[in-house]
């Protein structure tokens, strides 16, 4: 390192402050001073276990690559500013080094201590939190992280990009079909065709690995410690589910909560939600999931992710959930959270055109290959309306196609106000998409039907999003709980005669101990604040269930 390479980052949209005086002091009094001298490593590249760091003298260096040819300083930061970024608290190894850039001194705090501190102090914690979503974001687009090669027609590809990408992993894409360079890493790595996507991290390298190799990888899950046996597991890490892994470890329940994916579910992919309580400004979906995943983790519940539920059965006196990648849980009671998935279109060609043209979720990732593009969007309710939205700071024109005549039938009345100010929205109403153009997986065109009149015409469209409802995610639950004709989840009064004795709970399934909350449920309201409601009301009914039972709710069978 040499000295212009110093210079101290600037406090980018107040990521990188200064700790007041009074913190410090706190800090002090319960971490470890330490003297550190040039090129001395605080954190590893892939160090997952490490201590909250604070600079008291000197500089430290933010480096991605420490210690190859590419090595490449990504921040430099001076005295009593604090260290590292949202992995630290969600577990996750850290995708850069820490390396002291001069001599001087820093503070340790180990984490268990630190969360001590924040429930005392509880705006250092949410000065911290604060910061380390923003660096999350700023990390995403400053560094390589990992390296993610493959086609954008090939469907692999586009998995692994929605993994990381869904789960806020740093990682740079490139293509095979625009990047000359690309196709000659492959051969120097010895890699054909057929075996691509291909990942690259480090000194590891993956070849069309599966999502549960590259969670894994970015440290995602934590190593497996053979079978669980809990108080809750918790199947699905949306809002409701989210909501009871929080109530139920804080409340002394031992809780695992697995999702196929990552944290957030449907609401996980909105650009922003605005009308949910206490944020006035709007949170993205992502930011709500990553403050919720770190509540649930700092009242000990075990997340993970991504992990799939593929079956749930009884055995004795338990419940047993078999995950598609890893040793059965056993659990006294399950919260069943696993949503919906959207629903497809019943047009020709869409499977040619998914994954490349078309896009079942509006982030900054799908966002991107709509840079001065026409984009269209079908569907007329709030998830439609919020990509609209998002969609016009990147896309040349969004058209919104409805099925009926009245944009305010199904959307929020705020959503559309906004909608009807944007200049480069239009909104074509009583519109269904007839046929899908294009070629070599690219869409280039929909022709429409006016439902009304029967016309048809072509529309200009690079790139489609669909949010035309949704089918419960309840698959993996065969005969265990009674579901309605639609396949979602009877709960109380819903799930009738000769199902099984009447639950005992609003919640609760034909199956005792068994409850469902969120989007999953028969007859829920499909908003996300009702969706936490009810997953904070399952923890409250599940200590009723364990009382019943004659036993102490807050009693684990073991530590998980």
């Amino acid at each position: 390192m040499t000295a212009e390479n110093l210079d101290e980052t600037p406090d980018i949209g107040g990521a990188y402050p200064r700790l007041p005086t009074r913190y410090l002091t706190l800090l002090r009094r319960h971490g470890d001073t330490r003297t550190v001298q040039p090129d001395d490593v605080l954190v590893a590249e892939g160090q997952r276990d490490r201590d909250f760091f604070v600079v008291l003298s000197g500089r430290v260096a933010v480096i991605e690559g420490h210690g190859t040819p590419h090595a490449r300083i990504v921040r430099v930061h001076g005295p009593h500013r604090f260290l590292d970024e949202l992995g630290l608290l969600t577990g996750q190894p850290s995708f850069v080094s820490m390396v002291a850039a001069t001599p001087g001194k820093v503070l340790a705090v180990a984490l268990p201590v630190l969360y001590d501190l924040v429930r005392q102090e509880p705006e250092l914690g949410d000065l911290i939190l604060r910061c380390y979503l923003t660096r999350r974001e700023l990390l995403v687009g400053s560094i390589a992280g990992i390296k993610i090669i493959g086609s954008r027609f090939d469907p692999n590809t586009r998995r692994l990009r929605e993994l990381a990408a869904r789960n806020r992993v740093p990682y740079i894409w490139i293509d095979l079909e625009k990047d000359p360079e690309a196709e000659e890493l492959l051969r120097r790595l010895s890699v054909p065709p057929q075996e691509t996507p291909v990942v690259i991290w480090r000194d590891t390298v993956l070849r069309n690995p599966s999502n549960a190799e590259l969670a894994r990888l970015a440290g995602l899950k934590a190593p497996g410690s053979g079978e669980a046996t809990c108080d809750l597991v918790v199947v699905g890490a949306g809002p409701a589910g989210l909501a009871a892994a929080v109530y139920g470890a804080s409340e002394g329940l031992s809780t695992i909560v697995v999702d196929a994916v990552a944290p957030g579910g449907q609401a996980g992919t909105s650009s922003r939600i605005e009308n949910y309580l206490g944020f006035p400004a709007g949170i993205s979906g992502a930011d709500l999931a990553d403050r919720a995943v770190i509540q649930a983790k700092k009242f000990g519940a075990t997340l993970t992710i991504p992990s799939e539920a593929i079956r749930l059965e009884a055995s004795d006196g338990h419940h047993v959930v078999a995950l598609d990648d890893g040793a059965p849980l056993r659990t006294r009671t399950v919260v069943i959270a696993t949503g919906a998935r959207y629903r497809r279109l019943n047009v020709r060609r869409l499977a040619e055109f998914e994954g490349t043209s078309i896009y079942y979720a509006a982030t900054f990732m799908e966002a991107t290959f709509c840079t001065r593009q026409p984009v269209s969007v079908v569907g007329g309710g709030n998830s439609a309306g919020q990509a609209t939205i998002f969609l016009t700071g990147y896309a040349s024109t969004v058209r919104l196609l409805i099925r009926h005549d009245d944009l305010a039938r199904d959307m929020s009345r705020y959503l559309v106000d906004q909608i009807e100010r944007l200049p480069n929205v239009e909104v074509l109403r009583n519109t269904e998409v007839s046929e899908l153009l294009g070629e070599e997986g690219r869409l280039r065109t929909i022709v429409v039907t006016d439902n009304a009149t029967g016309d048809r015409r072509e529309i200009p469209t690079s790139v489609l999003f669909i949010f035309i409802g949704a089918q419960p995610c309840t698959g993996w639950l065969a005969q265990y709980v009674a579901l309605d004709d639609h396949g979602y989840v009877l709960t109380g009064a819903r799930v009738g005669a000769g199902a099984a004795p009447t639950p005992a709970s609003l919640l609760e399934t034909s199956r005792s101990g068994v409850l469902a909350v969120g989007d999953v449920r028969s007859g829920s309201i499909k908003r996300v604040a009702s969706a936490v409601g009810e997953g904070a009301m399952a923890v409250r009914l599940i200590h009723e269930h364990l009382a019943r039972l004659g036993e102490a709710a807050a009693r684990p069978l073991h530590s998980v």
